[in-house]
């Protein structure tokens, strides 16, 4: 049986009896023979719908059958919106970059805001480029203005040691949007840390 038709509906249903619920009022729930429970829904003008075949009689219900499949797929639907975990990926700049490789960067950075992800953005500092953080500072900056217009600065840019961090979240208007703006989805990863992006 497909997903498309994944219930027994009508006459498909070869139980001598069935239990019928949901019913209104109440105390029309119980236990019918199939032609009682058939005739029920043909005067409703609905559809005899099996939804608990392992059970003992079969559970049913009287229901306009494309109502129920409506009812299914909109829950379906709801529990994948739920289980979409957001994740940090993570984008790796020197603080020379130049703005060739900061535009990558930004079209990267863009499909996972556009999938609802998190971008933690680190400028690595080697040797005596340390000295001058605000190289890295203008950079992370410039590459938060060229998403403005899909995320929020989180987290501005902050010195930790050798490296420089800042985070940013999506807009909420931009949240699961990617299909609408015709972004390209990145691959999703089985961890929540994404693999770096090569500086």
């Amino acid at each position: 049986m497909s997903k498309e038709n994944q219930y027994r509906i009508n006459r498909e249903i070869d139980a001598p009896e069935v239990r019928i619920v949901g019913m209104d009022p109440p105390e029309l729930n119980g236990i019918y023979p199939i032609e009682q429970a058939l005739r029920m829904a043909e005067e409703r003008g609905m559809d005899l719908v099996e939804v608990a075949p392992q059970a003992t009689p079969p559970v049913c219900r009287i229901i306009e059958y494309s109502r129920l499949r409506f009812e299914q797929k909109k829950k379906a639907k709801e529990a994948k919106q739920k289980l979409h975990q957001i994740e940090v990926k993570e984008i790796r700049f020197r603080p020379y970059t130049d703005d060739h490789d900061l535009a990558f960067k930004v079209r990267h950075a863009e499909n996972f805001l556009q999938e609802g992800n998190k971008i933690r953005a680190i400028v690595f500092f080697r040797g005596r480029s340390i000295v001058h953080p605000e190289f890295g500072e203008r950079l992370l900056k410039e590459f938060a203005e060229r998403l403005a217009h899909l995320a929020k600065v989180e987290s501005p840019p902050k010195l930790d040691g050798k490296n420089m961090t800042m985070v940013l979240a999506p807009a909420k208007s931009n949240k699961h949007s990617g299909a609408d703006k015709g972004g390209k989805a990145s691959k999703p990863s089985s961890e929540n840390e994404a693999p770096a992006t090569p500086a």
